[in-house]
């Protein structure tokens, strides 16, 4: 069964920044917590977030390994209706080509964040997006379910 809630995804690289920016987040906007998906390697500090009502999901990704961030694809493209990508900017900026190439393949559009004396401060990303199959908001990161139903539809007509 599809979930399909509207959402951004906050690529978790530094837990301390993603938690303070969820708070932050949290506390700026009454329903903030319905809106963030985070993903990232410490499954415990992502929990953790759920858990504290920072975050409605998380979901565990090796964001440097494809493999892995085509299955986080899947994944919120079946359960999820990821409206962008947040990054910590420091993270996005300090990325090497490779790193980057998967950053601006996750979604269309996409955001980095800074922390400011007046709390944070969120710009959109400029580079090239790249639609394939890591990215989250594509028909590419279909489930096979959805593909084989899709699939047996046009064959009958």
């Amino acid at each position: 069964m599809r979930i399909k809630t509207a959402s951004y995804l906050l690529i978790d690289i530094d837990n301390e920044f993603s938690r303070a920016f969820a708070i932050h987040y949290l506390n700026t906007k009454a329903c903030a917590k319905l809106d963030i998906i985070v993903a990232g390697e410490n499954t415990q500090k992502l929990v953790k977030m759920m858990f504290d009502g920072l975050v409605k999901d998380y979901c565990y990704c090796d964001i440097g390994n494809e493999i892995s961030v085509s299955e986080l694809a899947s994944y919120l493209h079946q359960h999820h209706n990821i409206q962008g990508v947040l990054f910590n900017q420091t993270d996005y900026l300090l990325a090497d080509d490779t790193q980057r190439f998967i950053y601006n393949s996750l979604h269309e559009k996409r955001y980095t964040i800074i922390q400011t004396d007046q709390g944070y401060d969120i710009k959109p990303i400029k580079d090239e997006c790249h639609s394939n199959h890591l990215s989250c908001d594509s028909d590419i990161a279909q489930t096979a379910q959805e593909l084989t139903a899709r699939l047996t539809c046009e064959d009958e007509k």
